[in-house]
């Protein structure tokens, strides 16, 4: 069914990979996405912000670990077996990002996607694309390019350096 769904979307629609985040679906452009790891244990740095677990290297590449349920204020951080790492190739630079778990590839036509409301939220509303419906579920498509690059963040800056 879902690569039925994948086909009829069409030439528009755009191939979001899904994460869980606490209750939440989360949805980022797959074109982004590298690989997806089991979580290891990091290298934590020293005065580093607090969403940013540490650094591991892959294969030769030190790759920066951001804890999205941290960034987002989500509390209650567990790992366990289902905690994944998502490795991102963003603006010429490997981050990772640790998740609750991935779900699939899916594809969300224009149509598909509504914008979101404002309202005040522990996730800036900048960093949002829109709210994507695929039969009952609710997915939060995320510009994780702007996110990860974003100020806050300080991964751009740092790989500058």
């Amino acid at each position: 069914m879902q690569a039925n769904e994948t086909r009829a979307a069409g030439a528009d629609s755009r191939e979001l990979l899904t994460f869980t985040l606490g209750s939440e679906e989360y949805g980022i452009d797959i074109l982004k996405v590298q690989e997806i790891r089991g979580y290891d244990a990091v290298t934590t740095i020293a005065n580093s912000p607090s969403f940013i677990k540490g650094v591991i290297n892959l294969r030769g590449i030190i790759v920066p670990i951001v804890d999205m349920r941290i960034k987002f204020n989500l509390g209650n951080i567990t790992y366990n077996e289902l905690t994944v790492v998502i490795i991102l190739n963003i603006a010429k630079r490997v981050v990772g990002i640790v998740v609750d778990g991935v779900s699939d590839v899916i594809a969300l036509s224009p149509d598909q996607v509504k914008p979101a409301p404002e309202f005040s939220s522990s996730l800036d509303m900048q960093y949002i694309m829109g709210l994507g419906t695929v039969d009952e579920r609710m997915i939060i498509v995320v510009d994780i390019e702007k996110l990860m690059t974003s100020r806050d963040m300080d991964l751009v800056e740092a790989a500058v350096v």
